[in-house]
């Protein structure tokens, strides 16, 4: 009846126009939403006036305020917030159709919320199709219950020639109780499609906020770390498999699944839905793990994620699990997707190792039976041990806070990734900072402060009229150092970790009379720039060999974040800037220029500028 009322009363407001009934009739449906919604919100109300207007007229749009919806939002709210344009948001509240047996969002679901809305970042970025290439490893921190909802934001951090970072970070909110709670954040790699042209050439992202200068910066080196992730992992390789003679055997724990690929399960490219794939997998391994504890488990973490293959609607994909290995309070299972159509040989797309733990009543993880590898699984067995390894040292080195990581870490070769991305992701977050104050200025020679939280932070920054390339050969040799650097008395490679990272012994001259010379542990990391316009990169930072312990005569100092960065302004201008985070060992060298009661690092950075003139035209040293 009241549907009928509507719709009389909308079309005797619309006779004479063009339009066809069953327009009119849902004109009329909108009409009769915003009556029932009469308390409704402006933003709503807006929409719907704004719905109705282009109905009657659609070129209306182009004069309409909301042409640009983020932008128009914002200006609705009053507020010059700046938002990044790749940023998309994705809100979904958790339904028992979601959750598993246990009231807990599925893994499986969440993978698909983020993977879909990572990919709609991407290829706002891209404008056309993009596919999911890899997915880093992701950490959960906590369980989604039924209820509660879930907040993805994803962005597009970087771009490089044809693929792009995607950073996503996934929290929970509970309606009732007004909380919310970070839950997991990832790194995703999309690449953008072909398109008839060939190659899609992605357009670079400009960072504007600080937050996204770190990002941007940072994505370099995790790209660095997943292109050598692999051969870190054959470095790790035990070299024979302990036996107990209580151990499951593991073939108990294999799983095999097909699934039909089907429409709803593609994308809007009509391939297989990336998230889909990765929910497939989830499933199998949680049935596996459980196999080995007869207990439902609880996914901490995933390994990354490889796309290596396409798959399209009508595949076979073929699902297999087992567990690998199983540690006292974990166990890591390794899943492989295959995909075939009706006769040919199985494709493979992706292999991912998924940590499970089972928790008992006060949410604490149980001891787990020991695994019995089977004889063609004694590699599978070894890598886990290996991958094991690797995450302690991620979760010891990367995933604390700055603040929170030791001055010295302990080296070795296993670690050796781990610290070198760190020892370099720290410099540039430390010269993303934008709110350094001017201390003193000298001859073109500047020296900035920071303090913030109790640290203090300096930088030195000059120009130099040599090529960029130049200054960062002749500075990455510390053993050069001591030409130009009073603090430098004596320094000596003890160890050539890589081509891009060396251990340094430098031994800098008391500050006071009388007092022990100083010696520092230092790993020095070099990086060349990723893309035209980056900077050259020489971090330092503190560690420690069992072969070089402390000596006797010698303070052992300790440096948490040091380093250079060299940015090519011309082709033969180039901007020198030294950054430091001062520790105790480092503080007395500096803290009379902060003060202001003299001006040693005018002098240090006019004898470094002298020295790089001279040398400029005879780099013998290639690091």
């Amino acid at each position: 009846y009241r549907f009928n009322i509507y719709r009389s009363n909308c079309n005797s407001n619309i006779r004479g126009s063009p339009l066809k009934p069953p327009f009119s009739i849902m004109v009329t449906g909108v009409c009769a939403v915003s009556y029932y919604l009469g308390q409704c919100s402006g933003s709503l109300r807006a929409f719907i006036n704004l719905f109705i207007l282009t109905s009657f007229d659609p070129n209306a749009l182009k004069c309409a305020p909301c042409c640009n919806p983020p932008l128009w939002h914002e200006k609705c709210r009053g507020d010059e917030v700046y938002r990044n344009p790749t940023e998309v948001k994705m809100s979904q509240i958790v339904l028992p159709c979601h959750a598993n047996h246990c009231g807990e969002l599925s893994v499986g679901q969440l993978l698909k919320w983020m993977d879909s809305t990572a990919c709609l970042s991407a290829e706002r970025h891209a404008g056309c199709s993009c596919i999911t290439a890899s997915v880093d490893d992701i950490h959960f921190e906590h369980t989604i219950g039924v209820g509660q909802v879930v907040n993805i934001k994803a962005k597009v951090n970087r771009a490089f020639t044809s693929s792009m970072e995607v950073g996503i970070v996934v929290s929970c909110e509970d309606l009732y109780r007004n909380r919310q709670w970070k839950v997991c954040h990832a790194f995703a790699t999309f690449v953008a499609r072909r398109t008839e042209a060939g190659k899609v050439q992605l357009k670079q992202v400009i960072p504007r906020t600080q937050a996204e200068q770190m990002e941007y910066s940072i994505a370099a080196e995790r790209r660095r770390m997943r292109l050598i992730h692999a051969e870190i992992i054959n470095d790790l390789l035990m070299s024979e498999c302990l036996q107990f003679e209580d151990a499951v055997p593991a073939e108990r724990t294999r799983v095999e699944s097909v699934e039909l690929v089907l429409p709803p399960h593609a994308n809007h490219q009509v391939s297989t839905f990336g998230g889909q794939i990765m929910a497939w997998m989830e499933n199998v391994a949680t049935i596996s793990a459980s196999r080995l504890c007869n207990a439902h488990p609880t996914l901490r973490s995933i390994d990354m994620f490889h796309f290596r293959g396409p798959s399209h609607i009508g595949d076979r994909l073929v699902l297999k699990a087992i567990v690998n290995n199983a540690f006292k309070k974990s166990m890591e299972v390794g899943v492989c997707a295959e995909a075939y159509q009706g006769g040919e040989p199985l494709r493979h797309i992706n292999t991912a190792f998924m940590t499970f733990e089972v928790l008992d009543q006060d949410k604490k993880p149980q001891t787990l039976p020991r695994i019995r590898p089977e004889p063609d699984g004694k590699r599978r067995f070894q890598e886990a041990i290996a991958r094991k390894k690797v995450r302690l040292d991620r979760k010891y080195i990367i995933s604390c806070k700055q603040s929170e990581v030791p001055l010295s870490v302990p080296w070795d070769p296993s670690n050796q990734m781990y610290l070198s991305y760190n020892n370099v992701s720290a410099l540039k977050m430390l010269a993303a900072r934008n709110n350094w104050v001017l201390t003193s200025e000298k001859n073109k020679v500047s020296l900035y402060t920071l303090e913030e939280n109790h640290v203090l932070c300096f930088k030195v920054e000059t120009h130099v009229a040599i090529a960029a390339e130049q200054v960062f050969v002749l500075l990455c040799d510390l053993r050069r150092r001591h030409e130009w650097d009073p603090h430098y008395k004596e320094c000596e490679v003890i160890n050539h970790a890589d081509e891009d990272d060396t251990i340094y012994r430098v031994v800098t001259p008391s500050v006071s009379k009388g007092g022990k010379v100083q010696d520092f542990i230092l790993l020095a990391s070099r990086r060349r720039p990723c893309d035209s316009g980056d900077p050259y990169w020489i971090a330092l930072r503190s560690v420690t060999l069992p072969a070089f312990p402390p000596t006797e005569g010698y303070n052992r100092g300790e440096v948490v974040c040091a380093g250079f960065s060299i940015t090519e302004e011309d082709r033969c201008l180039t901007k020198l800037s030294y950054y430091n985070q001062a520790t105790p060992g480092v503080l007395p060298y500096i803290s009379t220029d902060i003060a202001g009661l003299s001006s040693s690092f005018y002098s240090a950075f006019a004898s470094c500028s002298a020295f790089l003139e001279e040398n400029k035209d005879s780099l013998a040293f290639v690091y």
